[in-house]
């Protein structure tokens, strides 16, 4: 029972710590973003810098749901929770939006 217990705990340690390594890896995307060097040059750019944006708030806003959920003790660590799944790929999805969107600002116009 032990060994179980234990599981449990460093699991639910190991996705606290990959939801705050990817709340980090955000704040700086969105730093980033905002960065003169990072600034679009035409209109299908500025769509995509917006639409960008509007996906970082987005995933700002569930990753407070999400922690208030953690904190108020709402989420079972014990089975795999969809949500908290959910979250960590919704950051997949926003890295590799921000990766295709700096790909396209080095593309020649």
């Amino acid at each position: 029972m032990e060994h179980i217990t234990q599981n449990s705990i460093e699991y639910e340690q190991d996705v606290l710590m990959r939801v705050e390594r990817n709340q980090r890896m955000v704040q700086r995307l969105s730093e980033k973003l905002n960065s003169y060097i990072y600034e679009p040059k035409c209109p299908r750019r500025f769509e995509k810098f917006y639409e960008l944006n509007k996906h970082i708030q987005s995933y700002r806003a569930h990753e407070k749901q999400v922690m208030s959920k953690i904190r108020e003790r709402k989420i079972n660590f014990d089975s795999k929770n969809n949500e908290i799944e959910e979250h960590l790929n919704r950051f997949k999805k926003l890295e590799s939006e921000f990766a295709s969107y700096i790909f396209d600002l080095n593309k020649p116009l």
